[in-house]
């Protein structure tokens, strides 16, 4: 749901690269290029009791996640609730549980498809096929309650959500330790344990390949906390006295945005499906190839939304937005280029040099090999 104002490294690349000698071709952008976390998700046989508790001895042995950190990473304060997430797979679910450390437990909606994060929430954003189109959010709160919502882009690019979608044969439960909407006592946290089926991860003409093992998701998670508080034994939230609206929510996130807004998928995390049993050593996560250049390609679509935004039409030329025919990654070159009809629409395409393969962007941020 768009509620916000409004990268794609993998781990231990070097983000930098010159230009016309000693520039730096990623001033100014480098908050959107800080390196996406991952997580390795471990196959489980048997479906797993959903009942929000995490008791089998699979989630036990499952790693945590890092701690949340703000939406716009550090240099935002941290958050002061911890909050953190476990996944596995088996061939119908994925499977992720979340804890969030809560003092004081609340939640007033009710009915399915209700816009949850009014309450505070932990919600779930996940894009199969890393193409930053067609891709799916989901919203809980305490009390269990969903809302579900497909897109086929991002609100930049002019999507619409389709509150039409619903996961079906989804299961989710919740388990509070403390009280919840008691506002008399100090509660704990609590966990909520969710079953997405891969078979509800379809709209219409689109369709998701169910994983395998090796493949790799971009999918992040979100958790709303609103200031809150006790006015005649209930939860309110602080209204700010100059405007006379709540106070801004808190946005705390698995993998920081850069700025405050999740529907920017191409810095989601990433998620790789792994066949081994939890607990066993993994394999060392490696991204492919083409992740270390795509940053190049959403180089050109940051400059060139900010170049439109002054000129009114999109760059024909990359001299235009600064950035090199020819750029090296860990010992390859790519080349780069870009394409405009009329200043309206444009196209960048970079070549990876040993490969061969080829990756192209257009102006509405979707992402493409050919």
């Amino acid at each position: 749901m768009n509620r916000f104002s409004g990268s794609l490294l993998p781990i231990a690349l070097c983000l930098w690269c010159s230009f016309a000698g000693a520039q730096d071709i990623f001033r100014g952008y480098g908050h959107l290029f800080t390196s996406p976390l991952h997580y390795t998700a471990c196959r489980v046989k048997g479906e797993l009791t959903i009942d929000g508790k995490m008791e089998e001895k699979v989630w036990r042995k499952a790693p945590w996640s890092e701690y949340y950190t703000d939406i716009e990473g550090s240099k935002r304060p941290a958050p002061a609730l911890q909050t953190r997430c476990k996944m596995l797979w088996d061939e119908k679910y994925l499977y992720i549980a979340a804890e969030l450390e809560e003092p004081h437990i609340w939640g007033k909606l009710t009915k399915h498809d209700q816009i949850i994060y009014h309450d505070n929430d932990f919600e779930v954003f996940i894009d199969p096929d890393n193409d930053t189109h067609h891709y799916f959010e989901l919203e809980f709160n305490v009390l269990n309650t969903v809302f579900d919502l497909y897109l086929s882009k991002p609100y930049r690019n002019r999507g619409h959500l389709r509150m039409d979608w619903n996961a079906k044969g989804l299961r989710s439960a919740v388990y509070a330790e403390g009280t919840i909407n008691k506002a008399s006592d100090t509660d704990q946290k609590w966990t909520i344990e969710i079953a997405i089926p891969f078979d509800a991860l379809t709209m219409e003409a689109y369709v998701v390949k169910k994983p395998e093992s090796g493949d790799v998701w971009r999918i992040n998670f979100s958790r709303v906390q609103w200031s809150t508080e006790v006015k005649d034994g209930d939860y309110v939230k602080k209204i700010n006295p100059e405007t006379g609206k709540p106070l801004p929510e808190n946005n705390w996130v698995w993998s920081p945005q850069g700025v405050i807004n999740m529907h920017f998928p191409e810095r989601w995390g990433y998620l790789r499906f792994s066949n081994r049993a939890a607990g066993r050593k993994q394999a060392p996560f490696v991204l492919p190839e083409s992740e270390s250049f795509k940053k190049y390609l959403w180089l050109v679509y940051y400059k060139q939304k900010e170049y439109a935004r002054q000129n009114r039409q999109y760059a024909t030329q990359l001299t235009e937005l600064e950035i090199p025919q020819t750029v090296t990654e860990s010992g390859d070159t790519a080349t780069l280029e870009l394409t405009s009809e009329s200043g309206r629409h444009f196209r960048a395409i970079i070549s990876i040099g040993k490969s061969g393969k080829r990756w192209q962007i257009d102006q509405d941020g979707k992402v493409s090999d050919f």
